[in-house]
């Protein structure tokens, strides 16, 4: 008996995955290829469309803008080492895949992501700035904003990562932008300058989305967890994997699945986030070319003026009496969008004033293609100011709007931003490049925090699953409704709550270093960008003082 306790055989234990793989020569060679081709293709397509607009960059300015883009590409590459753990820790630690080909296989997802994204959430990101920087972008101001909200996001989702915690680049970015915002509000603070500060009813939708994913993460993955225990029997899902033994095939497949679905949809959230700021870059540097979008073609003219002609009339009905000509609409919808708040009939009035000599405008040139170089500016910011003013009408409509009135709006939005708000296929291929690349590089520090340090026990399959389910199932909804959420507090809190349904505690350490990041990423990130621009700014007015 006791020669066969013995030789009983003894189950292994979970070891650490393999981390230490050697890149092969042609590897490298390919990444190294992708990233210079993908900066090559970034600078031709923007000598093509510069061209095409007989739009013609002096050589300071493309190098500005040259700078710019590297900046905002650069972001977008960080946020992919940054938050490829999300994807990936699950499958490396449950032994789905080995690491090297994990990264490879979450970058090629980023990839396909950013090129399926919607683009509403790009320009969810771009409506927290304050509306005169936007409509000033090539100002000094307007690029003092830019290249400070950038470099301040940079900066810190490099610290975080250093320190190997899984901080949000989402919440980074936002938070960038909000100290932008306020601090233009201080330097403007004695000027009525309307659009200066920050419009807090739009950060406050995006910041709820932004808090309420850890709760999302954590109690959804916990619900998961639990229905997956009701109805799926099999014991091998809720135990740690044995040694460096893969999971069974039909648990091994759920778990790429999970992983690719969390990657691609990662690329379709996050990716777009650097889309929206490329092309504030763009407009400020070659407005002719990327300020309205020129690839709408003549034949939707017709559809845009009828669109207008609608709206005009429901605008028309209630603005009473009151003509105010072109510039003094200008300055009553400014107004409006100071106090956040339509004055009616002073400021429908103003919308239809605007709104048909815009319409008439367009009518003239035929087309937005059409559109010559010195009115773009103006094209450009009329429509945006007109949009801006609609969205404070589709958010409090008047008690007497009829539902006709309503779409009669709505379909105005719509024509305006496709007039406007738009993405060319360039910078989605560069922005997915990368993305894609930035995942394959320097994700090991944050893999180990996911996978190691969030629950007491090793990953389970059914740990991991649940968690990237959850992640995947919230980021796709959240970029249908246009609502950029936070990849990593999704995830991080989803492996938190299924280590609790599993039964394995949670380490008190990086529960209180993850939460930390939470909460100071937002104050920092504010402090970082609204100081960098203040120092900006200042910089370029001494500078033109001189």
């Amino acid at each position: 008996m006791a020669l066969a306790l013995d030789q009983a055989p003894q189950a292994e234990t979970p070891t650490a995955p393999r981390f230490d793989y050697e890149t092969h020569p042609l590897a490298k060679l390919l990444f190294a290829g992708l990233l210079i081709g993908g900066l090559l293709f970034a600078g031709w397509s923007v000598m093509t469309d510069t061209a095409m607009a007989g739009e013609h960059l002096a050589l300071g300015v493309f190098a500005f803008l040259a700078v710019a883009l590297l900046i905002a590409l650069g972001f977008e590459f960080v946020n992919g080492f940054h938050d490829t753990a999300n994807a990936v820790a699950t499958v490396i630690y449950t032994n789905s895949m080995p690491a090297h080909f994990a990264v490879v296989w979450s970058g090629f997802f980023n990839f396909l992501g950013v090129m399926f994204a919607s683009g509403a959430v790009a320009y969810s990101i771009i409506t927290l700035l304050p509306v005169d920087l936007i409509l000033n972008v090539g100002s000094a101001a307007g690029f003092a904003m830019i290249f400070a909200l950038l470099l301040a996001a940079v900066l810190w989702n490099l610290a975080t990562w250093y320190v190997g915690l899984p901080n949000s680049s989402s919440h980074t970015l936002i938070g960038s932008v909000l100290g932008v915002g306020f601090a233009n509000q201080l330097i403007q603070a004695g000027s009525r300058g309307g659009t200066a500060g920050v419009d807090w009813s739009q950060a406050q939708k995006v910041l709820t989305g932004l808090w309420m994913a850890p709760l999302i993460g954590f109690f959804a993955a916990v619900l998961l967890f639990f229905v997956l225990k009701m109805l799926v029997r099999n014991p091998k899902l809720y135990k740690a994997p044995e040694g460096n033994t893969p999971p069974p095939k039909g648990i091994r497949a759920l778990l790429i699945l999970t992983c690719t679905a969390v990657s691609f949809s990662h690329g379709s959230n996050d990716g777009q986030k650097g889309m929206g700021l490329i092309m504030l870059i763009l407009i400020g540097c070659a407005p002719t070319a990327y300020a309205l979008n020129r690839t709408l073609p003549a034949s939707e003219t017709p559809a845009f003026v009828q669109s207008a002609n609608t709206a005009t009339a429901v605008f028309d009905a209630r603005s009473g009496t009151i003509d105010i000509p072109v510039d003094q609409a200008r300055a009553s919808l400014t107004s409006a969008l100071q106090n956040r708040k339509i004055e009616a009939p002073q400021t429908f009035a103003a919308l239809e004033s605007l709104s048909r000599d815009l319409t008439a405008r367009v009518q003239g040139y035929g087309s937005l293609s059409a559109v010559p170089a010195e009115a773009t500016s103006n094209v450009r910011n009329d429509m945006y100011l007109v949009l801006d003013s609609l969205r404070l009408v589709d958010k409090k409509p008047p008690s007497d709007f009829t539902d006709s009135d309503k779409a009669a709006v709505k379909g105005f939005q719509s024509k305006l931003e496709a007039g406007t708000r738009f993405i060319p296929l360039w910078v989605k291929i560069v922005v997915a490049i990368a993305l894609g690349l930035g995942t394959m590089i320097g994700w090991k520090r944050i893999v180990i925090t996911v996978g190691e340090k969030i629950g007491k026990s090793h990953m389970t399959y059914g740990m991991g699953a649940s968690a990237e389910i959850v992640a995947a199932a919230t980021i796709l909804s959240a970029d249908r409704l246009g609502l950029p959420v936070s990849t990593t507090h999704i995830l991080s809190s989803g492996v938190a709550g299924a280590s609790v349904a599993n039964g394995a505690g949670l380490q008190a350490r990086t529960l209180m270093q993850l939460a930390a990041a939470w909460l100071l990423t937002l104050p920092v990130a504010m402090a970082l960008s609204g100081g960098l621009y203040w120092l900006l700014l200042t910089a370029v007015q001494a500078s033109g003082a001189h």
